[in-house]
């Protein structure tokens, strides 16, 4: 069996780790791919977002499954022109996809099912957005509608910074045609957790929680990353939390979908956050999320191909995903400066240090060889996981084999799973 996986991000070196696993893959490849995901498949040098290049290459290596990591490509309809090519590929088609794509979208969804979240207001003028906001007082969320690489939501704690992210985002286009509307959205206070599901049309099957840390600093200090780590399971979903959320949350938008024609077959992830009336859905993505799935993964003991085959086929219903009985924690080693500016090429160290110690993996984000060397290209370099019985031996094994790698300007958050503990 041939796989092709698109991205070249950490959570794409995560499932090019664990469909290897599957003694059917006799070929993987991952395009773009990584410095570290070139020692497990061969990368293909063709972007994600270069949709026809990449039906043009599943032809041409008659490729048996693509697995799409990122949002974009799913969102520009790479499963459709994969389907229209007679091609198998995982995830939802771009009509499905817009439960990520379109925030306001996604909140129309919601309202119509009964699906627990904020109540929001919706703007084309920047204007009326503005004296909406004033009217409500602060705290209070602005959402960019489209797709901004995560950084078109601002939690405002004051009128002023609730004025400049309107301003920002519908009149200085600081994310393009994606602020052309606006959510203004309540702030909900509580504790945020992530839980995925593989949905098949009318069908779904819950993956174990996780909770994802974005901000750059200890404490959730400092602006807003794609993730700094990530550790699963989270005790902020407790059994009767997790019953709501099947309920309340999965059944009912799965059931809208599928009574909207949606038919969504791929992988479905609820951003939550956990407050005194019961879980709320900040957000909905239409991938696996990133730094969650370096936490979840290795805990999957499933093959990850019959799941995801099982997905394609519309025979998910009555399954159920086995979970190693262990917590795993992912540290995020990034560039310094991130997210903002940073530098490039920084050669990284300590990695052979670290191969061979028992219950770690160290999955690459952006990283790439030059030469024999392995340098620093990106924002979120590494992603280091480390399993144990207990959480908090899962935390003591991730730092031991953080503190070993090097690179110029190294930065980690400390406390990653902390509030597991606490």
């Amino acid at each position: 069996m041939k796989i092709l996986v698109i991205g070249g991000g950490g959570r794409e070196h995560t499932l090019v780790w664990k469909l290897k696993q599957t003694p059917r893959v006799k070929a993987l490849y991952c395009a773009p791919g990584n410095g570290g995901i070139a020692q497990c498949a061969t990368c293909v040098p063709i972007t994600a977002n270069d949709v026809p290049s990449l039906v043009e290459f599943a032809r041409k290596e008659s490729i048996d499954l693509t697995v799409v990591g990122p949002e974009a490509p799913l969102c520009a309809g790479i499963v459709d022109a994969f389907q229209d090519a007679g091609l198998r590929i995982f995830g939802p088609t771009a009509r499905a996809a817009r439960v990520e794509g379109s925030k306001i979208f996604a909140k129309e969804l919601m309202t119509r099912y009964n699906v627990p979240t904020a109540p929001a207001r919706i703007f084309d003028d920047a204007d009326e957005a503005i004296t909406y906001a004033r009217s409500i007082g602060t705290p209070l969320v602005v959402k960019a509608d489209g797709l901004a690489a995560g950084k078109g939501v601002t939690v405002c704690s004051t009128e002023a910074e609730a004025v400049a992210a309107i301003k920002r985002t519908m009149r200085e286009r600081a994310f393009g045609a994606a602020g052309d509307r606006v959510l203004v959205e309540q702030k909900l206070t509580g504790e945020e957790a992530s839980v995925l599901a593989f949905v098949s049309g009318e069908s779904f099957v819950l993956m174990e929680s996780s909770q994802d840390h974005k901000p750059v600093f200890d404490g959730d200090t400092g602006p807003n990353t794609g993730g700094m780590g990530a550790y699963s399971p989270t005790p902020a979903v407790g059994r009767r939390t997790w019953e709501r959320i099947r309920e309340e949350v999965f059944e009912r938008v799965v059931a809208g979908m599928a009574a909207e024609g949606l038919d969504y077959h791929g992988v479905l992830y609820a951003g939550l956050m956990i407050t005194p009336e019961g879980p709320q859905v900040l957000e909905f993505n239409v991938r696996f999320g990133d730094p969650e799935t370096q936490a979840m993964l290795p805990r999957l003991e499933d093959d990850l191909v019959d799941v995801l085959e099982s997905v394609i086929d519309g025979t998910l219903a009555g399954s159920e995903l086995c979970w190693a009985n262990r917590a795993a924690v992912c540290v995020v080693l990034a560039s310094g400066g991130y997210p903002g500016s940073y530098e490039k090429g920084k050669v990284i160290t300590g990695l052979e240090d670290v191969e061979g110690t028992p219950d770690v993996i160290v999955f690459h984000a952006g990283t790439r060889l030059d030469g024999d060397r392995l340098v620093t290209a990106g924002g979120r370099v590494l992603g280091v996981t480390g399993l144990g019985r207990t959480l908090e031996a899962a935390i003591e094994r991730t730092y031991n084999a953080v503190e070993m790698i090097k690179f110029d300007g190294a930065h980690f958050r400390t406390d990653i799973g902390a509030k597991a503990l606490r």
